[in-house]
């Protein structure tokens, strides 16, 4: 294989790896400046039902929503404060199963400040939660923290920090903030449980829930 060719496969390799394929908080992490507008839409499409046996399009596909859950989840919308422990854990049961995407968004040191060379991921993200294949659905912006810190240090930073994110999106793309769930998980799961401390555990992961009770 020639230098050429074999420089353009490993970068098609690497873009393959950036979308996230599950909410096990395990999913490949995209890092800022890397994933593209269609990237995001493709991981966060629920997966039509197979035309052939074996063939699918677009990301996770798409389960019957539980009426328990979608209430839970809707419950949650327009909420001003804190997700409780529980409420946290529900919703993360719920969302493992859901298209989903982790991004390397970085913040200011000790801030919830969006770093500036973070800035086009998050406007790319803005781009693409506005795509019409995504309208109708609630969408969660989950916070994560490495461990470095206190526990309610990084509770509280992972919330601020998905707070950030979420009025970004709505002053800059409208989106109404009642489609927009926040949550904060500290560094309680960690992208990479045996290296707790590595940066590769600060992300925020964006999750299409998929309820259709989103404002139309």
């Amino acid at each position: 294989m020639s230098r050429m060719s074999a420089r353009r496969y490993l970068t098609a390799l690497v873009s393959v790896m950036a979308i996230g394929a599950a909410f096990s908080f395990g999913a490949t992490q995209a890092r800022a400046g890397d994933v593209t507008e269609d990237q995001i839409v493709n991981a966060l499409t629920p997966a039509k039902k197979p035309l052939t046996r074996g063939l699918s399009v677009g990301g996770e596909e798409a389960k019957p929503v539980d009426p328990a859950q979608q209430k839970f989840v809707t419950s949650l919308r327009g909420r001003t404060r804190g997700l409780n422990l529980n409420e946290r854990e529900e919703l993360a049961t719920i969302a493992k199963d859901k298209p989903n995407i982790d991004l390397e968004i970085t913040f200011d040191y000790n801030s919830s400040n969006i770093s500036a060379k973070s800035m086009a991921a998050v406007q790319t993200l803005g781009r693409a939660l506005t795509n019409p294949d995504l309208k109708g659905s609630t969408f969660v912006v989950a916070g994560h923290t490495d461990a470095i810190g206190g526990e309610a240090y990084n509770q509280d930073l992972s919330e601020r920090r998905a707070d950030t994110i979420k009025r970004f999106l709505i002053d800059n793309y409208g989106i109404n903030g009642t489609d927009l769930v926040t949550v904060g998980y500290g560094k309680d799961k960690p992208k990479d449980p045996n290296a707790p401390m590595d940066p590769i555990n600060r992300r925020v992961q964006v999750v299409n829930m998929d309820t259709k009770t989103a404002s139309k």
